[in-house]
């Protein structure tokens, strides 16, 4: 007897979850004498892998224009680019599935299943990507010749069926537009089917469809032409100009498969919206494309297909050798094994050719299971779990994590952020960094002394400045001020140390449409590993919280550098140090010493649609004075204490007033006075860097989702214990006031250890589960008082 196997997968993603798996096995038409938990871990490689390869098949020469008659793609792939995509997911798919975190489901499935054995594998999900994948190269089918797999949905109907007498396949073929492709051969392969009665339409109206599916019972609806899936929908093109889609045909085709229809072959484009669509109709079985097939692909596998099932092989193995022998054809059609997929309603059995032509029904139906009722004894734990702390703080903290993922709570957030870093300890100015200033009296001293300026900061001044910085020894210079000019002819000494001053670093803007349409251009002498970024990221209420320390310009930016300016400076300080960066691209985190800097992912903990440009972590802001600085005048006058500049980073910016203006935790209004200058944003972010490899200060991160729902359920646990044991208003309303600054105090400290917890998320989880205990306690007791008023039941 053959055997069924179930894969039941549940809702994850490939990114960050990956996905719950149950694993089914039975005797065909029995119940599961099998059944084991397990899961898939993310992968995100396996989907951005098939991401590519589908990219490049959909514009292959023979598939561009298939998914639709009007479809128009300009731009091509070659068949050994197809095939080269390919390769990984192959790998890739076959690594998953031997992951430990599967390892028990894939060894009992080869202990149950024996190479010989006929096996049917569903797999159950509402994941289209899953959907896609060529699960038929998976080790597991390539060593069990008589395993096939099909796909269906989670909900499922079994369909009461008539099956009337008769000595022919009854068999409805739509025969939709044949722009750009020939079903002539379908039409040829469907009449010479034995015992088959063919109904052809070719190019019909809506109302023939219609009328075709009411008035007759059919076996087989098969369908050849065009097609396309949009979103979870399918699309099927009748004519030369109609098309429908499964919904507007819902009706006819629910009589039509209440009357008998069994299977349906769709020989056309990109088939698994249409193939989900029907299977919501609980049709039996389907046969579908999961994507583009070239004209010729559809052609063999239909002729094969229909050569295996009419001599009585089943449909599964009929579909597994028309499928395989499609590889004949991937010397020019690559990847046309990857096509074909049944799509099956789990409470049916396929029927042979054999029961389709007599009008019989399969063997067996999948049972119902009929178990005796019998009263549960109460487990223990039972009075644990429905005890009304433990399910009002569940119920809450769903609810508070719900709200928080909407975004809701974000503004509270960033507010108690703000607030955090301006109570944190000040550490005062780094005494590693000097910030040359350049004000308007700086400006108008190069004025006054007739250096011609093209901006804020004059060729000759510039020149001066370095040239009395060098003998200082500073171990690095960094112009936080744009240059996108040349130097001027008459400072050709200016030229000459800006290309050879190896610890001389230059600013520049990347454009970033539509945020930046315009960048700015670096200095031409600079060469472009001297370069740094300026862009920075700002929240939507106009404060900088975030700190972009990398990210890949765009092909039209002048600015091509992919590090920012400060980074670039902390980095040249630490390598003169000894202490190399080690960059994992596969983690996203780049190692400096001890410390990692890990990425702040989109939509992290705290923050809802963040723009995720680049590598980019919270800016941990030192000190509100963050550096000693000295002015332009004084540099160019020599005015200043030469012990500031050795072995500093020197940073040169503008801070003349209404320019360059940020704003940060500190200002407490976006008044300009509040602003902070771009210069000393520059200097905190070099000391972030320095300070966390060199000094032990710590990076700010947040928790994982799985962390921040512990935390706030924990909070939810306190504020329900408290309110349940403490009744009096009054005294219930002062304890809560300490747990909530308790817990102000403990997120405060855990926050200048280097991790921001939620803070406002917990505070309201710990109030809500309060209050409802209160109203639940006190409903409680105007129940009890209501039923001790109750006359005493006569005798």
């Amino acid at each position: 007897m053959s055997k069924l196997v179930i894969f039941r997968i549940g809702k994850g993603n490939f990114q960050s979850e990956g996905f719950p798996v149950i694993l089914q096995i039975g005797e065909e038409g029995d119940r599961p004498f099998l059944e084991i938990t397990g899961e898939l871990p993310p992968a995100p490689e396996i989907a951005e892998d098939y991401d590519d390869w589908q990219s490049i098949y959909w514009r292959l020469d023979r598939v561009r224009s298939l998914n639709a008659p009007d479809g128009q793609v300009t731009n091509f792939s070659t068949i050994e680019e197809c095939n080269n995509a390919a390769e990984p997911i192959i790998t890739q798919l076959n690594n998953w599935l031997n992951s430990p975190k599967f390892r028990s489901i894939r060894e009992r499935l080869i202990e149950e299943v024996k190479p010989s054995d006929t096996v049917r594998v569903l797999l159950q999900t509402e994941e289209m990507r899953l959907q896609r994948l060529p699960w038929h190269l998976w080790d597991f089918f390539t060593r069990r010749p008589n395993a096939e797999l099909a796909i269906s949905l989670p909900d499922y109907q079994r369909i009461n069926q008539v099956y009337p007498s008769k000595n022919k396949v009854n068999i409805l073929a739509i025969l939709g537009n044949s722009t750009n492709i020939d079903i002539g051969s379908d039409e040829e392969s469907l009449q010479n089917t034995p015992d088959a009665a063919v109904t052809f339409l070719p190019e019909p109206q809506r109302k023939d469809i219609n009328d075709k599916l009411w008035e007759q019972s059919w076996d087989i609806l098969f369908f050849a032409g065009h097609s396309r899936t949009e979103g979870n929908k399918g699309r099927i093109f009748i004519n030369e100009t109609d098309s429908l889609t499964i919904s507007q045909l819902r009706n006819a085709l629910t009589k039509a498969i209440a009357a008998g229809l069994r299977i349906a072959i769709f020989n056309s484009c990109d088939g698994l919206g249409l193939a989900r669509e029907l299977a919501d109709l609980h049709i039996p079985q389907l046969i579908v494309m999961r994507e583009p097939v070239p004209d010729k692909v559809a052609q063999e596998f239909l002729q094969y297909f229909l050569q295996e099932y009419s001599k009585g092989e089943s449909l599964y193995l009929s579909v597994r050798k028309a499928r395989e022998r499609l590889q004949g054809l991937e010397n020019k059609f690559p990847c046309a094994s990857w096509l074909p997929v049944i799509y099956q309603n789990p409470a049916q059995i396929p029927p042979t050719w054999q029961q389709l032509r007599d009008g019989i029904e399969s063997d067996r139906a999948i049972p119902s299971i009929n178990i005796e009722s019998k009263p549960l004894k109460p487990h223990p734990l039972t009075r644990i779990f429905t005890h009304p702390i433990l399910v009002a703080s569940v119920a809450i903290t769903a609810l508070v994590l719900g709200v928080r993922q909407m975004g809701w709570l974000q503004t509270q957030e960033l507010k108690a952020y703000d607030q955090m870093i301006r109570l944190q300890p000040d550490d005062g100015p780094d005494r590693r960094l000097l910030v040359i200033t350049v004000d308007k009296t700086d400006l108008q001293y190069q004025d006054r002394m007739g250096m011609e300026r093209r901006g804020s900061l004059a060729d000759a001044a510039l020149n001066q400045v370095l040239k009395k910085l060098e003998p200082l020894q500073p171990r690095v210079i960094g112009l936080d001020i744009y240059r996108d000019f040349p130097v001027r002819r008459d400072q050709p000494e200016l030229a000459k140390r800006l290309r050879e001053t190896n610890n001389f670093i230059a600013v520049c803007k990347v454009n970033e449409p539509p945020r930046d349409k315009e960048g700015y251009q670096p200095p031409p002498e600079v060469p472009k590993e001297r370069l740094g970024f300026s862009d920075v990221i700002k929240d939507n209420d106009g404060i900088l919280r975030r700190y972009l320390w990398s990210m890949n310009f765009n092909d039209s930016s002048p600015c091509r550098t992919e590090f920012s300016l400060s980074f670039q400076l902390a980095l040249y300080y630490l390598v003169t140090e000894g202490i190399e960066p080690q960059f994992n691209y596969d983690e996203k985190y780049l190692q400096l010493g001890k410390v990692r800097l890990k990425r702040l992912e989109p939509d992290s903990e705290g923050y809802r649609g963040l723009d995720n440009r680049g590598y980019q972590i919270l800016l941990n802001y030192r000190s509100q004075k963050i550096a000693k600085q000295v002015s332009l005048r004084d540099v160019l006058t020599g005015n200043f204490n030469p012990n500031f500049v050795k072995n500093r980073i020197v940073i040169i910016g503008v801070t003349v007033p209404d320019e360059d203006n940020h704003y940060t935790p500190y200002s407490l209004s976006l008044r300009s006075d509040r602003a902070t200058k771009g210069v000393f944003i520059q200097a905190q972010m070099v000391s972030q860097i320095i300070s966390a490899v060199l000094d032990g200060r710590p990076l700010l991160g947040v928790w994982p989702f799985w962390g921040d729902a512990l935390w706030i359920w924990g909070w939810s646990l306190v504020g329900g214990a408290i309110a349940w044991r403490i009744r009096g208003i009054l005294s219930l309303g002062l304890v809560l006031i300490v747990a909530i600054v308790t817990l102000y105090g403990v997120c405060f400290f855990l926050f200048i250890q280097g991790s921001w917890v939620p803070l406002v998320p917990s505070c309201l989880a710990l109030i809500l589960t309060g209050a409802s205990i209160v109203t639940y306690s006190r409903s409680q007791l105007r129940r009890s008082h209501f039923i001790s008023k109750l006359p005493p039941p006569s005798l």
